[in-house]
């Protein structure tokens, strides 16, 4: 079927002007302004059915980046099958102050909730990575927030929360993210503070869920507006979520999965207390616990988040450290490690890999995280630089990009050896670019060099500049 164009426009005003805008349903809009005084935009998805007649649950996706229409585009799928209206910012970033992010996110919801029918009991904040993180906080600041959809992210700041503004917290990670052990974690801090809170797991890493987790936490949210009668309570609603979820645990169990299923069944307690007896979940929960495979696997994984633990506080030690004194002696240390982890991610216990993934995972983030914090300096460490990129060789083999900066900052250091080591290096990878490194920023000395022509004409067969005999 065609997708259905609103045949209405929508006058809107702000600050004395207006603005008309014609809306297509079904489709991610981009670029919307937020109001005429302002420099901001916004996305914008409206479902297929959309009608003015009636109110609508929204969720503001948050992307750090700015990157308003990529982030709806994970949420379009969830919201087209139930029924929400997206909105996202396209000037977020993690660059601004928090105070700023505020106020450039209250003056889109204001925008939203003036332009639309929204259901003022069910304005919802969601995202990923660190816009998961910014959403956790936005319940505190803008009080008609009142639900989170966060993905692969702690909570940013326990220390605002208060169970005087309790909101809805709906939490999705993958087994193999690094923050898995932390969000896990994190459950027992949310029910001290009385927030209330459920957690889907999936197998995966430090990415999106599938569409399926997100629609899953969405449910939730209008279950439990149900529960606090925010919204019309919809018997069937309840009961075919009940199915689903009872259908899940059977899948986990299937999958020799007792530990995701013990944990989904701790969930569904929490969600269907308000609508129905749990006894039968709390006893199967206890069947459960009492098998062997899950108490083999319970001990397996607690004792391998305590090695991953200690593990995680080596690498941070040693990152600090070694960039501080730019210690190029302990990346021996650091190959070693990989190749220790790489051993974990082949290992035919699946916890073991999950958690071999969940190391490499957090050591890549905290080399980013490095390389932002010394690219933002104004007064730049170029050897700092060049020891993390160096490092980022290691971590990252195939990642070109990290050879051709070590080249270039070499080069800028004057240290034409390691120069022609990583030059050699990156051409044993498959490296074809010719025309790149002849224009490598930093390499004019480097370039017209026998030994670099000598290395270029042994892997690409045409270096630029002649190879004289001795």
């Amino acid at each position: 079927m065609k997708k259905l164009l609103l045949v209405w426009a929508l006058i809107f005003g702000f600050v004395g002007s207006a603005q008309q805008i014609v809306l297509k349903k079904g489709a991610i809009l981009d670029s919307l302004a937020v109001r005429d005084t302002v420099s901001e935009t916004f996305s914008l998805y409206l479902p297929t059915n959309f009608e003015t007649d009636k109110v609508w649950p929204v969720i503001f996706v948050f992307d750090m980046d700015g990157k308003g229409k990529q982030a709806l585009s994970m949420f379009k799928q969830s919201a087209e099958e139930l029924g929400f209206l997206l909105a996202a910012s396209n000037n977020l970033s993690d660059t601004l102050s928090l105070s700023k992010n505020i106020l450039i996110t209250r003056r889109l919801i204001n925008a939203v909730v003036s332009i639309f029918p929204v259901h003022k009991n069910r304005i919802y904040a969601g995202g990923f990575s660190k816009g998961a993180k910014f959403a956790t906080i936005v319940p505190t600041f803008l009080q008609p927030v009142n639900g989170v959809v966060s993905c692969g992210a702690t909570i940013a700041n326990t220390e605002v929360l208060t169970s005087k503004n309790p909101f809805h917290l709906v939490g999705i990670v993958g087994t193999s993210d690094y923050n898995y052990p932390d969000i896990l974690a994190m459950e027992s801090t949310l029910n001290r503070l009385r927030v209330p809170n459920q957690l889907l797991i999936f197998d995966g890493g430090h990415e999106w869920p599938s569409s399926d987790f997100i629609s899953k936490a969405m449910k939730i949210l209008d279950l439990g507006a149900m529960a606090k009668g925010k919204m019309d309570m919809d018997s069937m609603f309840v009961a075919t979520n009940y199915r689903d979820d009872l259908a899940r645990v059977s899948r986990l169990l299937s999958a020799n999965k007792p530990l995701q299923a013990n944990h989904y069944l701790d969930e569904m307690m929490e969600i269907y207390r308000p609508f129905r007896s749990t006894d039968s979940i709390k006893d199967s929960g206890k069947v459960i616990r009492k098998t062997s495979r899950f108490k083999t696997q319970n001990r397996t994984q607690n004792n391998l988040f305590l090695k991953e633990q200690f593990s995680k506080e080596d690498y941070a030690y040693y990152m600090e450290e070694d960039l501080l004194t730019y210690n190029y002696n302990n990346l021996g240390w650091w190959k070693y490690q990989m190749e220790e982890l790489a051993k974990f991610k082949k290992n035919p216990d699946i916890l073991t890999q999950q958690m071999g993934n969940r190391l490499d995972g957090y050591v890549n983030a905290l080399l980013e995280d490095n390389l932002e914090m010394l690219a933002d300096e104004e007064t730049k460490d170029w050897e700092g630089l060049n020891f993390l990129y160096m490092l980022q060789t290691i971590l990252e083999p195939n990642n070109e990009d990290a050879y051709l900066n070590v080249i270039s900052l070499s080069s800028k250091l004057d240290d034409f050896g390691a120069a022609l080591f990583y030059l050699e290096e990156l051409l044993k990878t498959g490296y074809k670019d010719q025309n790149k490194l002849y224009s490598l920023e930093h390499t004019a000395l480097l370039r017209i060099t026998p030994e670099f022509n000598e290395t270029v004409e042994k892997y690409l067969k045409n270096a630029r500049y002649e190879v004289l005999p001795d």
